[in-house]
């Protein structure tokens, strides 16, 4: 049964499978190429049935499905490890914190309220992708996440690998169509998702909704990019948009300052950012926390 496999073999099967290549695998985890094939050949008679193609490097039927369940696994593995280790390895007073592009302005004045009643707190924000916040902070990477997305009003976000992190509703605000100024829909009060479906499009997954979000929403196949941005930087989002190279759907808020904004009205959905985290032992983390959540921070 898989709960049987070494998790050591389990990553060097996910480096191999993802590399493509049993040297450049080696080379990510640190073996030599023959350790590496070891591990492969160990598992494959673990699990009785061959899980990589040899030439090219790619995985078998069995291997897809390997690794369907190997990513949740492991990230659920480094959580734990994570879990233990921040109760012994934690400085005092040290707060990491990882935020999506979009969440990461919600937490200006809550840093300030925690700095204000604990003086000294040494503060490390990264700001990154979405997946990349959930993941690190399951891994234990950081203490606290902020992530945004976009979820029917009454809705959490679906968060995929957020493994046993607790999560709280920080904020949520209403969507806009971000559309150059000189669009024929510019004027327009409000638009309806599935009207839009085959117009050109921007997909920026970690800035404006994922492609596939609206796809979801609107009931529709459509929905492709004419332009795929992967970089977080909103300016550089917004400027693509008021050139004319693709639509975007954003938060209000994120519009507010670029090219024209016109409400998005059907399918009713709004723009979220929630709170991640695991267990909290350092006294900042759980103060933080307790501002974004809007609870009363009396100590």
């Amino acid at each position: 049964m898989l709960i049987d496999v070494d998790p050591h073999l389990l990553r060097t099967f996910v480096a191999v499978a993802e590399c493509g290549s049993f040297s450049a695998a080696a080379a990510r985890l640190g073996y030599t190429q023959s350790a590496v094939s070891q591990h492969i050949a160990a598992l494959e008679h673990d699990l009785g049935t061959p899980l990589l193609h040899r030439r090219p490097v790619v995985p078998t039927p069995s291997g897809e499905r390997l690794l369907e369940h190997a990513g949740p696994i492991l990230l659920r593995l480094d959580a734990a490890r994570a879990d233990v280790r921040r109760t012994i390895a934690d400085p005092p007073g040290a707060l990491t914190i990882a935020a999506s592009p979009l969440a990461a302005g919600h937490l200006a004045i809550a840093l300030r309220e925690v700095r204000r009643s604990r003086p000294g707190t040494e503060v490390a924000l990264t700001v990154c992708g979405r997946a990349a916040v959930t993941e690190g902070v399951a891994a234990g990477e950081f203490d606290l996440g902020l992530v945004d997305g976009i979820a029917a009003p009454s809705d959490p976000l679906r968060l995929s690998d957020a493994g046993s992190l607790r999560t709280t509703a920080v904020a949520h605000e209403p969507l806009v169509l971000a559309l150059p100024k000189d669009h024929p829909l510019a004027r327009r009060r409000g638009l309806a998702l599935h009207d839009l479906a085959n117009a050109r499009w921007i997909d920026a997954p970690d800035l404006a909704a994922p492609l596939s979000t609206l796809r979801t929403a609107a009931g529709s196949d459509a929905f492709r990019p004419a332009l795929t941005y992967t970089g977080t930087d909103l300016h550089s989002l917004l400027t693509l948009v008021a050139a004319g190279h693709g639509l975007a759907v954003l938060p209000q808020s994120a519009a507010s300052a670029g090219p024209a904004a016109v409400p998005v009205t059907t399918p009713r959905l709004v723009h979220r950012i929630e709170l991640l985290h695991g267990h909290l032992t350092e006294p900042a983390a759980t103060a933080l926390a307790s501002v974004l959540s809007g609870e009363s921070d009396d100590e």
